[in-house]
């Protein structure tokens, strides 16, 4: 048998990079139209409606975040529930997805938790957050080139990030003001001061092959690309972003508010598959990682070997140097599956959002009440149904079974 060569792993991955349109969707996005309401399109000119049929149409990501959707169609949980499912669209792009949702093409899917938010109240579309889609699932991944071993060692790079209103982006930022650096949003052949960090949107697939060919120094992103970063571009885990934020939501599951209204039957089933589904993704993760990959049901594009390590790998000693865990007495995983929206994180997430740097005007979020954003732009009836007729939940990190619905947030960086 031949010596498998990791290079074509790569090769595959470059192959199936996003497409140019995407790219610069999301790019538009990220500068100064997505504050002038020109984010997408289709969802400013989309008159939301509710679809006449009952078909459960996914879109998603080729990222582990969508872990809770597939597994919910792969497994036949939506069948179970007496619903029809189509197979879920691969959408390579944050702003196709969004335009696709506000369209009416799909009715379930995930977003970036702060997306949510940008739809909501900046653009006033009736977005609903149904469940978190799963916690933790990411990391930063720098290149071996930079030496890298610390946050304090990030100063005059660049690194790339998804999007602008992402957890990652998030995260990141609350990591270098931490060692006193500076983010900036610059163009790439700008000279850098040896505090500032240079911020680039970099659609997820394009990461690993960026990093390997040295167009950027690291980049924050969920799984499988930063397993891919680390087998196939030469790159090392410098930190999980579940080490610094304890059980941190990431990607959530979101419907159209009045699909929900008018609905409530079938949203309950609906929300009753996909609890199912994290409760079988958290107990089950080699499972279904291969089911996922390439190598199984073919819903990413990324061999099983990548996948898995991306769902699975959390030991301390393969990440020692640098410390990528830092809090073993957390006891989380690479990536964890847990439903509940917790309020206080939503919370966190509104008030944290004004102080990170984005590209464009996000003036919105100074209006924006935390406490009444966690009451608005969550549905917190649908899922806790769920959780009452699927257990299993309660062995997820950070779940309190006695108070289940309660937590409080731990930042430690």
């Amino acid at each position: 048998m031949a010596k498998h060569d990791d290079t074509s792993d790569l090769n595959y991955l470059m192959q199936h990079e996003m497409s140019r349109r995407d790219f610069m969707l999301d790019t538009l996005a990220a500068g100064g139209m997505a504050a002038a309401g020109m984010f997408a399109p289709g969802l400013v000119n989309a008159a939301p409606s509710v679809p006449d049929d009952e078909v459960v149409r996914i879109g998603y990501l080729p990222i582990t975040d969508a872990t809770a959707l597939l597994v919910a169609h792969a497994k036949g949980f939506f069948e179970d529930e007496g619903l029809k499912a189509e197979r879920p669209t691969l959408i390579r792009g944050w702003s196709p997805l969004v335009e696709a949702f506000a369209a009416g093409k799909v009715n379930l899917l995930h977003l970036l938790n702060p997306i949510p938010v940008w739809m909501r109240y900046n653009n006033n579309f009736p977005v609903k957050i149904m469940s978190w889609a799963h916690i933790n699932g990411s990391g930063i991944v720098v290149g071996k080139h930079t030496g890298a071993e610390t946050f304090a060692d990030l100063g005059g790079m660049q690194i790339a990030v998804p999007y602008w209103y992402s957890m990652h982006n998030i995260i990141l930022q609350m990591g270098l003001r931490h060692v006193g650096l500076k983010p900036v949003i610059k163009p790439q052949s700008a000279k850098l001061a040896k505090d500032e960090v240079n911020l680039q949107i970099m659609p997820p697939p394009d990461m690993p092959p960026a990093l390997a060919s040295r167009k950027i120094d690291a980049f924050i992103v969920a799984e499988p690309f930063n397993a891919a970063g680390e087998m196939l571009a030469g790159g090392k885990m410098l930190r999980f972003t579940g080490d610094i934020w304890k059980n941190h939501p990431c990607c959530v599951i979101c419907m159209n508010e009045n699909t929900v209204k008018a609905k409530p039957e079938w949203t309950q089933k609906v929300m009753n598959a996909i609890v199912r589904a994290e409760v079988y993704a958290q107990q089950n993760k080699a499972e279904v990682a291969h089911m996922l990959s390439k190598d199984g049901k073919r819903y990413l594009p990324m061999p099983s070997k990548v996948v898995t390590r991306a769902m699975t790998d959390y030991k301390l000693s393969d990440y020692k140097d640098p410390a990528a865990i830092q809090h073993p007495q957390w006891d989380t995983g690479r990536i964890d599956f847990s439903p509940y929206p917790y309020p206080s994180a939503t919370k966190f997430i509104v008030e944290s959002m004004n102080k990170t740097l984005v590209g464009g005007n996000a003036t919105f979020l100074n209006k924006l009440d935390a406490d009444f954003v966690t009451k608005d732009l969550v549905d917190y009836h649908f899922v806790k149904n769920a959780m009452a007729k699927y257990k299993g939940w309660e062995s997820a990190p950070g779940v309190n079974p006695a108070d289940p619905f309660e937590r409080e947030e731990v930042i430690a960086l």
